[in-house]
């Protein structure tokens, strides 16, 4: 399986494709657009490695934007005791939801391709697979008692 270290939102992430990433938020950003990550530091599998000086020139990593998003709230608490001084704070941090689709090796070869995902089309079938999940876990608890 080939992976990336790809740099963004001054952090770096080690991905691979079919994976979910939760960075920082990118801007200007709408879900289901295509993303493409330039800055990769390094790319490789378990044989061989292609390490950049910062960069690998040529390679990169597409992506679909999932979602743009907040994070749960954190608080940030001050006090100074003795002296009747308090101060409360809150903070949702904003990210994007990454899937990555494709990585591109230096001279444009794919090294790997993530699967398609298909959604169901109609509302009925999702129906159905909630149904046939209740009556395999109804089977299962017969069964066990």
């Amino acid at each position: 399986m080939s992976y990336a270290i790809i740099q963004t939102g001054g952090k770096q992430y080690k991905v691979k494709a079919g994976e979910i990433l939760k960075i920082e938020k990118l801007e200007e950003s709408k879900p289901d657009t295509k993303i493409e990550f330039k800055e990769i530091l390094a790319y490789g599998d378990a044989k061989n490695i292609e390490v950049g000086s910062p960069a690998v020139e040529g390679a990169k990593v597409e992506a679909n934007l999932i979602e743009n998003s907040k994070n749960r709230t954190i608080l940030i608490f001050k006090k100074r005791r003795r002296q009747n001084s308090r101060r409360k704070n809150g903070h949702r941090q904003e990210y994007s939801l990454i899937r990555i689709n494709k990585i591109f090796s230096k001279d444009g070869k794919i090294l790997s391709e993530a699967e398609k995902i298909v959604k169901p089309t109609k509302k009925v079938e999702k129906k159905e697979l909630e149904k046939t999940v209740k009556t395999e876990k109804k089977e299962v608890k017969a069964a066990s008692k």
